[in-house]
């Protein structure tokens, strides 16, 4: 017997209507673009009024707790992805804390770690992009490659979003950053430093969400961004295709993706969808149909960058249902798994730098290649590095030291280059002497 079992498994759509809440709903409905924005959940008196009696005051109270004390990203969840949360049955208090969606959708005060709730060393902005700023909204943090914010708000707000310092509304515990200018001010002076910067190729169109943006925005924009003959590589994010499929399907964006990979095919652009998917419970006929639609409409490919979550996804078989799920059912390659963000109230997320490696060494060969993620840590300063390219890694306190080979858009120090830079495990995956060292050297 092979230590992991592949087993075909087909999506499918769960029943939202044993949700008391959605009883009445009909397909017409639940397949509207504008009936789910309508009905996104945005606090505690939507949400038990959706789920019922089948859950318990404990629960809710649990998550009043958490928005209150914790929480770094206000409450907003599509009615589609309430409904991948418990998908077989009416969920109670047991089944609803232990949902791997709940777990990052809906993060309780009980998730949260009772010691270390936060890293010593964590901050709002953990990978320094609001510093990279080089135009409001671009980070130009590699040599060749900008990420493009071009708003604030997502259609969905994950609990562990490495970006919470900026995007969203503000939460008891966090007052959010602001975009100030006008949104065509912005794109101006995004577009405006592209024209003059001809050694970036590359451009990641993010925000928040693109699918918050009005489809003839957007296309604009894109549009004007194909003008560009230095640009080669377009990747629209998107947690949208996920977690609501149905704005991906509407005609007029259907239409409008269509012009723009078009346009980008005859330029010789290539041009690319990425997708947020922790756990395969998100993959529905409803997704599959979204990521078919933008490749039968020209976009080249439609690719996945997950988070790896404890509680969610850290296991060879949970990654690899995902993977397979992915790549056989939905069209949607794997591509990165990303190790959490150092984010305030993130450590009962995060996992360590080993345990990232052995599952990055336990997913290997099941996958085809092409579709075997890579699981990477996002390290500061540095950029994305595969988890077996550490240089140093002290295991007793949990730190590892990382090499890089570019410069930010900030850094102009030859010695940048030859110089290690840290990254920190979760201490509650340390052994005790690591992890009293830590209390030493952080006590209060």
């Amino acid at each position: 017997m092979q230590p992991y079992a592949y087993q075909r498994h087909a999506l499918q759509e769960p029943d939202w209507r044993r949700y008391p809440g959605w009883a009445d709903v009909t397909r017409d409905q639940w397949e509207n673009a504008q009936w789910q924005r309508a009905h996104c959940i945005k606090n505690i008196n939507q949400l038990r009024a959706v789920l019922g009696t089948t859950v318990t005051d404990a629960f809710y109270d649990d998550l009043a707790t958490d928005q209150t004390h914790h929480a770094t990203m206000s409450m907003l969840i599509p009615p589609q992805m309430i409904n991948t949360m418990v998908p077989g049955n009416p969920p109670t208090d047991d089944t609803l804390r232990n949902d791997p969606i709940r777990h990052y959708m809906l993060p309780l005060a009980t998730d949260r770690h009772p010691q270390w709730p936060s890293h010593p060393y964590a901050t709002r902005d953990s990978l320094h992009e609001h510093d990279m700023w080089v135009a409001e909204g671009l980070t130009h943090r590699y040599p060749t490659k900008v990420l493009a914010e071009l708003l604030a708000t997502c259609p969905q707000y994950c609990g562990h979003c490495t970006r919470m310092d900026l995007v969203g509304n503000n939460t008891p515990t966090v007052t959010k950053l602001k975009l100030t200018t006008k949104p065509t001010d912005r794109q101006t002076a995004i577009l405006d430093y592209l024209r003059t910067h001809p050694g970036v190729r590359d451009i990641v169109v993010s925000g928040g969400d693109v699918a918050n943006i009005p489809w003839h925005q957007l296309e604009t924009f894109l549009m004007a961004l194909l003008a560009i003959d230095t640009i080669r590589d377009i990747r629209l994010a998107t947690k949208a295709l996920a977690g609501l499929p149905q704005h991906w399907l509407q005609p007029t964006v259907v239409e409008g993706l269509e012009r723009v990979a078009r346009t980008a095919a005859r330029r010789g652009v290539n041009l690319a969808i990425h997708t947020h998917v922790n756990h395969a419970q998100s993959l529905t006929p409803l997704v599959a149909q979204a990521a078919h639609t933008a490749l039968q409409v020209g976009v080249r490919d439609v690719r996945n960058q997950g988070v790896l979550l404890r509680g969610v996804n850290a296991t060879t078989t949970d990654l690899l249902d995902l993977c397979f799920a992915l790549q056989g059912e939905a069209g949607i390659l794997p591509y990165y798994f990303y190790m959490c963000d150092m984010i305030p109230n993130a450590e009962h997320w995060r996992v360590a730098v080993w345990q990232a490696q052995q599952l990055q060494h336990d997913i290997m060969g099941y996958l085809p290649g092409y579709a075997t993620p890579r699981i990477v840590c996002d390290v500061p300063y540095v950029g994305k590095r595969w988890v077996h390219m550490v240089t140093e890694y002290d295991r007793e306190r949990g730190i590892s030291y990382w090499t890089k080979n570019y410069r930010t858009s900030i850094e102009d120090d030859a010695t940048q280059l030859d110089r290690t830079y840290p990254y920190y495990d979760p201490i509650d995956t340390l052994p005790k002497t690591g992890a009293d060292w830590w209390r030493k050297e952080h006590a209060e």
